[in-house]
């Protein structure tokens, strides 16, 4: 399952593509709410590894607006709610993520990115 967690850390790597890789960009998503435990603690000890921007852009291209533009110093119980819900509940099920900067396809189907390049497309 794609949740924004781990969508945060993939960037294209095919043949030639070195700029503006990152992030992907989804397009025509089948977007699951899956209820997750809360854990104040993982979201803290995660929050340095985080490209904001871009899960703020990823999670608004979702519909969902409530993350601040800019990561705040301070972390309320609600704003960490709020966090856990985008990073973790929210599971791209069906669709693509299709990069910026060389337009290639990364299929999402039942869950699964497929991340996987053709022989001609591999990074060097």
């Amino acid at each position: 399952m794609v949740r924004l967690i781990t969508h945060n850390m993939l960037a294209c790597h095919a043949r030639n593509c070195t700029k503006d890789n990152f992030p992907l960009v989804f397009s025509d998503v089948e977007l699951v709410v899956r209820e997750a435990e809360l854990n104040p603690d993982f979201l803290r000890r995660f929050l340095p590894k985080l490209d904001w921007a871009a899960l703020v852009d990823t999670a608004r291209s979702l519909g969902d607006t409530a993350l601040p533009d800019d990561m705040p110093a301070e972390w309320t119980d609600a704003q960490l709610q709020h966090l856990h819900h985008v990073l973790l509940e929210m599971h791209v099920e069906e669709g693509n993520m299709t990069c910026r900067g060389c337009g290639h396809v990364y299929p999402i189907q039942n869950g699964i990115p497929n991340m996987l390049l053709a022989e001609h497309e591999i990074a060097r």
